[in-house]
């Protein structure tokens, strides 16, 4: 919302306060000004100029010789190039030395021979937008009205001497979408008065009921419509005044009439709507629902195809409006308008803003009537209307109002104890202090029986509860008066919980190894919730869902992120490391709700290195990802606790993918995605990975001891163990580890082998032991000894040294 401060003065009075320091008020109270604007920009020495003469340069077609009187003794020769310019004109001039927007100087020139003092301007070179300006004069500059005197400011003629206050509204502050309501807000906050409009007007001693007759055959979206008729107007241009305001607020300036109707949305937060009578042609308006099918023309040319939930007025025959959205071109006023229709009306938001998503057509009315507009301005609206008509456009007001009016205007009332006001703040303000705030906003407030009884404005919708009062007297009261306080309890130094801190180190961990975060909607299909599900439970479905493919909560985080990866990959990003914790819902808790459980996902395709100027590349693979999983286990102080079986799973490769226990539990799951997975999703060799995270997060952890670095130096043993192919290296790690006394301190395995001299159904696994002792260098007889534990072990276990 635009709200200029000159406009605004004339409803409250801010006089004592910079346009800063009220913004900066305006801003405490809880609106937010997100720029305060000065419209102009700087300039100076722009002055009327009136134009006594034009001839042709005599070495340039499109350039004008003009003689201008700008007040001074003698005419002054400009030269101008605007195709509209003419002799006897009232223009705005740019004098030698004036400054312009966007750091423009002028100064005395030469153009092809001829001396040029100063420039002629358009409104565009005074820093006005150009969807701003007026049709008219969008090619050209700008004439000023026959009686500007030349040599005055025309910067003040033009209204230009303002400052606009650009407010950030929220969508719950329909009410400060008017300049009324904006004044409402600066009185409050300044314990003022709001001067409202006199509204007085002669009405002619025709009815308006006798040319016009009226039928709603909706009450329910359209409980009240009124109409105001105004015959013998003039349409002209809008006085300067006028299309100042309207262009501060944002709307260019067409006639007068039209830019009544604008004038009142901006003051009273109103649509209105000019209907040509004579182009109704029927004396009539219906308004009712569109049929299937129908078709009408808008006023910006575009022939509309209309549906049942459309609602439409008409002229009893055709369709004349789309309610509350825009009007047709068929009767919209012109020039050759003599009698108009003045449409002030309450369409319910939720039609209206149904009616503008279906046209893909969003309007000022439509923004303000899908917010909600004031009931008890809609009548006030369509007199304001009739008054202006009367005094810019010669028009003479029929008697009465042909109306159609069910709209309840009942004020919302809200009851609420000032204990209660001070529970929810924190602290203690005083009965007196509310009622004096509840009466700067001008509600209507009656303390009784220990409450407070407010009947809430209706130009207020969105006051509707308890909580909202609250926060009007917080906002008036001031949101830097409210006390700052720690927490009532022991521990008042905040932090992370446990899981917490273990969560962001899995984000680090996964960041540091190189994975970007995903972030991956929680609903899927019927048919992939429970796809790669680690544990699978009755699924919950929505009861409206948008559409099939968001329609079930998911029970596994893969089928998303294996969405994101082939999005990546479609788009030519062939290297994609992801990862994402979320929830997954398992069936129901013993309230009926969702049962969440947080898991961490994994999902790798392309290559893991790629360094051209050593000529290393390597794809992405099982042990990748399983190095990936064991970072996060040692960071967490898991290891130990830690193992990988060989695992079937459907949708995953059936030889390479393990489950991952944690203290003998399964707890997720690492592979390939299966060929025909991958076929499916347009991708090659994919790794994901899945794990149970709160589980893995809630176990219990040894305390971390630390060793000093080994003064002594450790011996290495290595061991080729000739073993079935089915045999897990892991098993025999672990049957290692057990045989091995307290000197063995490390097993890794080093070497994988399969191929000649060695059977056909075998494989040779290599192991490196490391044996230390912090305390001595050990002797190669206690090492010996160790090892021969070791080598028994794997003979009763059937693993055939080479």
């Amino acid at each position: 919302m635009l709200v200029s401060l000159k406009w605004l003065s004339q409803y409250v009075d801010f006089s004592n306060l910079a346009p800063a320091e009220l913004a900066e008020k305006i801003t405490r109270s809880g609106i937010e000004v997100d720029a305060v604007i000065d419209r102009s920009q700087g300039m100076t020495n722009v002055v009327v100029g009136h134009v006594v003469s034009k001839e042709k340069h005599p070495e340039a077609d499109k350039l004008n010789i003009c003689q201008v009187d700008v007040g001074e003794e003698s005419l002054q020769q400009i030269i101008c190039g605007a195709p509209n310019v003419d002799a006897g004109q009232k223009v705005i001039v740019a004098r030698p030395g004036a400054h312009l927007p966007g750091g423009i100087k002028i100064k005395k020139a030469k153009l092809r021979g001829q001396e040029s003092n100063g420039m002629i301007c358009s409104l565009q070179e005074l820093g006005i937008e150009g969807r701003l300006v007026p049709k008219a004069y969008a090619e050209g500059i700008y004439v000023l009205p026959e009686d500007s005197v030349p040599g005055t400011d025309a910067l003040e003629l033009l209204g230009l001497r303002d400052t606009v206050l650009e407010l950030g509204l929220t969508a719950n502050r329909s009410d400060a979408m008017s300049m009324l309501g904006v004044a409402y807000e600066v009185a409050a906050i300044l314990d003022t008065d709001v001067k409202l409009p006199e509204i007085t007007y002669a009405v002619s001693n025709e009815k308006a009921a006798d040319v016009l007759q009226l039928e709603v055959q909706d009450t329910t979206l359209n409980p009240l419509y009124a109409a105001k008729v105004v015959k013998n107007i003039q349409v002209t241009e809008s006085p300067l005044w006028l299309q100042h305001y309207l262009m501060a607020g944002g709307i260019r300036p067409h006639n007068n009439v039209v830019d009544i109707t604008n004038y009142i949305l901006l003051e009273y937060g109103q649509p209105l709507h000019a209907f040509d009578y004579n182009q109704l042609g029927t004396g009539k308006i219906v308004t009712r629902p569109a049929q299937a099918g129908e078709k009408m023309t808008t006023l910006d040319e575009v022939e509309r195809t209309l549906q049942p939930h459309n609602y439409l007025i008409t002229n009893g025959e055709v369709a004349e409006a789309v309610a509350g959205v825009m009007g047709g071109a068929k009767s919209e006023v012109s020039d050759a308008t003599t009698t108009v229709v003045i449409e002030s009306a309450y369409f319910t938001g939720s039609s209206v803003r149904r009616t503008s998503k279906d046209l893909g057509l969003r309007s000022d009315s439509s923004a303000r009537f899908e917010k909600g507009v004031d009931p008890n301005r809609v009548l006030l609206a369509a007199e304001r209307a009739a008054q202006l008509l009367a005094e810019l456009a010669g028009g003479e007001v029929l008697e009465g109002t042909v109306s159609v009016d069910e709209l309840d205007k009942t004020p919302t009332r809200v009851v609420v104890s000032p204990d209660f006001i001070n529970a929810r703040l924190g602290m203690k303000i005083s009965l007196e202090d509310m009622i004096s705030i509840l009466n700067r906003l001008q509600f209507g407030v009656d303390a009784a029986n220990g409450v407070l009884i407010i009947d809430v404005p209706t130009r207020r919708g969105d006051i509707t509860i308890e909580e909202d009062i609250v926060e009007e007297i917080a906002r008036l009261y001031g949101y830097d008066e409210i006390p700052m306080t720690l927490p009532a309890s022991g521990e008042q130094v905040g932090g992370l919980t446990p899981y917490q801190a273990k969560r962001r180190i899995v984000r680090n961990v996964m960041e540091g190894a190189g994975l970007y975060q995903a972030v991956t909607y929680s609903l899927t299909s019927a048919e992939d919730a429970q796809k790669f599900a680690l544990q699978k439970e009755e699924t919950t479905k929505l009861l409206m869902p948008m559409s099939e493919e968001h329609s079930t909560l998911r029970q596994s985080l893969l089928p998303h992120l294996i969405d994101a990866v082939s999005h990546n990959v479609a788009r030519q990003v062939n290297d994609v490391a992801l990862y994402e914790i979320g929830s997954v819902f398992l069936g129901k808790t013993a309230e009926g709700l969702p049962h969440e459980e947080e898991h961490l996902a994994v999902a790798l395709t392309g290559r893991w290195t790629d360094n051209a100027w050593q000529g290393e590349k390597k794809a992405v693979d099982f042990f990748v990802a399983k190095g990936i999983v064991e970072a996060l286990f040692a960071k967490l102080g898991l290891t130990a606790a830690v193992r990988y079986e060989k695992a079937v799973v459907e949708g995953l490769h059936p030889g390479r993918t393990a489950h991952i226990l944690l203290n003998g539990e399964v707890m997720g799951v690492i592979g390939q995605l299966h060929p025909a997975e991958q076929k499916k999703s347009d991708l090659k060799e994919t790794y994901v990975v899945e794990m149970k995270l709160a589980a893995i997060l809630n176990a219990e952890v040894e305390e971390l001891v630390y060793s000093p670095v080994p003064r002594f130096p450790s011996i290495t043993r290595d061991i080729a163990l000739e073993l079935g192919r089915a045999t897990a290296a892991g098993d025999i790690e672990a049957i290692i580890r057990a045989a091995g006394t307290k000197l063995l301190k490390n097993v890794k395995v080093f070497d994988v082998y399969e191929g000649e001299k060695v059977a056909a159904d075998k494989k040779s696994v290599a192991f490196s032991l490391t044996y230390f002792d912090a305390e001595r260098t050990l002797t190669d007889e206690e090492v010996v000894a160790a090892h021969n534990k070791v080598l028994k072990a794997l003979a009763e276990a059937g693993a055939e040294v080479r």
